[in-house]
């Protein structure tokens, strides 16, 4: 095929919805006859799509293996965009059927746990005192699966941090606050009376840690390279803090974990603090939306919620 530039014109002129639909089934089965199946038309129709794909792009786009189409680095990209795309013209329907109907739209909103999370369930209450027809969808995970899933647009916006230093160029960050760390363990745990001199004596006890890459995993490898602690009885990695809670309540492990979390179940006497010093790390999370975008104005409006309650702080992470 030609290697000539495409222009944008070109291809969006002649690329269609079920091009689209076509590339994000394709995508997903990586099998030519499946993909025939779930668009309900014949494979020869099926392999037409996809030829006439390819001439659109003007480049090949997926190796014809015996058991499997699949994509090179050009298909790659452009099964993200056509995912990227799909998942916009879905989000337009429902808003535009929402608001049709009498409603006020849609805010997909991903949150890492902790004092984050105290910060959107606020949110959310003063939403939809606002807008008792709102619809928010709110999904909680790790910020570099959220940073993921906002690159894909199924999230408006997240509240969380940046976990790489390229993440910067796509997207926007604007500080909201701080969070406070803490040691915790089971209520019954044997340190809950002791008050250790420092982290150094926690090195022989096992740990439940958040995993790579998350950024409260660096925070917690950089305490404890500066505590000289390296812990030397086993490591759980989970981003589950109910997962965690079952552990610490079940097993003498510790965990280093943001204190707007565990506060509440401390007070009810389900973890216990370990009373030990840690250093002044206090890392702050922000709202990160993508860069160069206009909010749609509901979207807009929960962020400026989401300022008003944080204080409106700005700085970065």
């Amino acid at each position: 095929m030609s290697g000539k530039p495409l222009t944008t014109a070109q291809a969006c002129g002649r690329l269609r919805f079920r091009h689209l639909q076509f590339l994000e089934i394709l995508g997903r089965t990586r099998n030519l006859r499946l993909t025939a199946e779930q668009m309900h038309i014949t494979q020869p129709a099926a392999t037409k799509i996809l030829l006439d794909i390819e001439e659109i792009f003007e480049a090949r786009l997926f190796e014809r293996l015996p058991r499997e189409m699949r994509p090179n680095e050009l298909g790659l990209f452009v099964l993200r965009y056509a995912a990227a795309t799909l998942a916009g013209q879905k989000k337009f329907v429902d808003e535009f059927n929402a608001l049709k109907q009498g409603g006020h739209g849609h805010v997909a909103v991903g949150a890492i746990s902790g004092s984050a999370a105290h910060l959107l369930t606020a949110a959310v209450r003063e939403a939809h005192r606002r807008r008792p027809l709102l619809v928010l969808k709110l999904f909680e995970q790790s910020s570099d699966q959220l940073i993921a899933w906002l690159a894909e647009r199924r999230i408006d916006l997240m509240i969380g941090r940046f976990t790489e230093p390229a993440q910067r160029g796509p997207f926007q960050y604007e500080r909201l606050s701080s969070e406070a760390l803490c040691v915790v363990a089971g209520a019954a745990h044997p340190l809950r009376e002791f008050r250790p001199s420092s982290l150094r004596e926690l090195a022989h006890w096992p740990w439940i840690l958040y995993p790579h890459p998350t950024a409260l995993r660096k925070v917690s490898d950089g305490i404890f390279d500066a505590a000289n602690l390296l812990p030397a009885a086993g490591i759980v990695e989970t981003t589950s803090f109910l997962f965690a809670l079952e552990l610490l309540q079940s097993t003498p492990m510790l965990s280093l974990q943001p204190a707007a979390l565990v506060d509440k179940y401390v007070q009810k006497g389900l973890l216990a603090r370990i009373p030990v010093e840690i250093p002044d790390h206090m890392p702050d999370y922000g709202l990160i939306t993508r860069q160069g975008e206009i909010p749609a104005p509901v979207v807009q409006e929960f962020m400026d919620i989401l300022r008003e309650l944080a204080g409106g702080g700005e700085g970065s992470p």
